[in-house]
């Protein structure tokens, strides 16, 4: 396992994977270094909760790291890339986890082949039930990519993919708690506009999607089964499911997955 991993950046999702490791003992506090150079006290406060290492010094921050993580705003990468660029080694793995940003961008700013693996992670890494999709460059050797795998286990699930796939999968589940959480909010109006105290809709409707997602898991039934399951002829069930397919909700699901790909795309060619 890596023995000092180094993030450039100090955002929820760095805070995410610090914590995961750290619990898994995958790594000690000691073994983690983060960099921040915009906010001085968020580094104070990492230091503080997870007694890991924290420096407005780039240059300190990555001296001999095993892997470098990059966890800044996408928007921020080109910047940093040159910041860092005088002090990376060839040999430093590098782990990217910003939305929109090519493997090819990290070779052609650096100017060497440092082994880059491009990964997806999504918001419910904060509580350890992250979907995360990585996909390797062609320095990173089949070690590197089973330890960077297993860092990321430490927060939720992983999937392998090619990286032409990262902008579906950026659609898909970097963006879909997003989505879930829209369908949650338009849940809980219809129920209190329909007469259901606050709180009793957020109860019966946050139990109903962890049900959900649990069956999901669970037991080997497709979605389409399940859902047939619990939708009786002329039920009210039905009733529902017609008003869906009424109001065209598979097409807006399908529109805002399109959408959300085309503005990773679109990322990605902006930092070119």
């Amino acid at each position: 396992m890596f023995k000092k991993i180094a993030f450039v950046g100090a955002g929820s999702m760095a805070e995410a994977l610090i914590a995961g490791m750290i619990k898994a003992k995958m790594l000690a506090p000691a073994q983690i270094t983060v960099t921040n150079k915009s906010n001085q006290a968020r580094l104070q406060a990492l230091s503080k909760k997870h007694q890991v290492k924290t420096t407005p010094s780039t240059e300190e921050a990555i001296a001999n790291a095993d892997a470098v993580i990059f966890a800044m705003k996408p928007k921020d990468i080109v910047s940093a890339l040159i910041e860092v660029k005088p002090y990376l080694q060839p040999s430093q793995l590098i782990i990217s986890i910003l939305a929109g940003t090519l493997i090819a961008l990290f070779t052609e700013r650096l100017q060497q082949d440092n082994p880059v693996i491009r990964t997806m992670p999504n918001t419910s890494a904060t509580i350890g039930y992250g979907a995360t999709a990585m996909t390797a460059g062609e320095f990173v050797t089949s070690d590197q990519l089973e330890q960077t795998k297993q860092l990321f286990e430490t927060v939720g699930k992983v999937s392998i993919v090619e990286e032409e796939q990262m902008h579906v999968v950026t659609a898909v589940s970097g963006s879909g708690p997003a989505y879930f959480y829209y369908i949650v909010e338009a849940m809980e109006k219809a129920a209190t506009k329909n007469g259901l105290e606050a709180d009793v809709a957020k109860s019966l409707i946050y139990q109903t999607i962890l049900g959900a997602a649990e069956m999901l898991q669970q037991t080997d039934l497709e979605p389409t089964e399940l859902r047939n399951n619990i939708t009786s002829p002329n039920g009210t069930t039905q009733s529902g499911i017609e008003a869906l397919i009424d109001h065209k909700v598979e097409d807006g699901i399908e529109a805002a997955i399109c959408a959300a790909m085309k503005r990773s795309k679109e990322l990605g060619e902006l930092k070119k």
